[in-house]
């Protein structure tokens, strides 16, 4: 499992989002994060726009500027064809991570 600390769980919810929801701002990726968990995940602004600032120069995502709802500049975020194939391998090592705490707590 290459990934399994926060930053790739943060990278896997990121990826997630935006492969659900397609174009958002940073705003609306941690929204929807915190409403598809039912408020039990939150993403603090400083974690989040280091997360995305790194998966953009890894180009998993890719960024434009555009006017908000409310007439706010902001950059939006998509998903890009790396950022798929990224999407699926942190999925993948995710459910290896499930599968061995499972696995763990059976045992115990």
């Amino acid at each position: 499992m290459a990934r399994n600390d926060f930053q790739g769980s943060l990278d896997l919810l990121v990826l997630k989002t935006l492969a659900q929801r397609g174009k958002l701002h940073g705003y609306g990726i941690a929204l929807h994060i915190q409403k598809a968990s039912d408020d039990l995940l939150r993403v603090e602004e400083g974690s989040l726009y280091p997360a995305l600032h790194r998966m953009e120069q890894s180009r998993w995502i890719s960024s434009e500027w555009a006017l908000t709802e409310t007439n706010r500049n902001a950059k939006y975020y998509r998903l890009t064809a790396t950022g798929r194939k990224q999407l699926q391998e942190a999925e993948e090592s995710f459910e290896q991570l499930v599968k061995g705490v499972r696995a763990m707590l059976k045992f115990a």
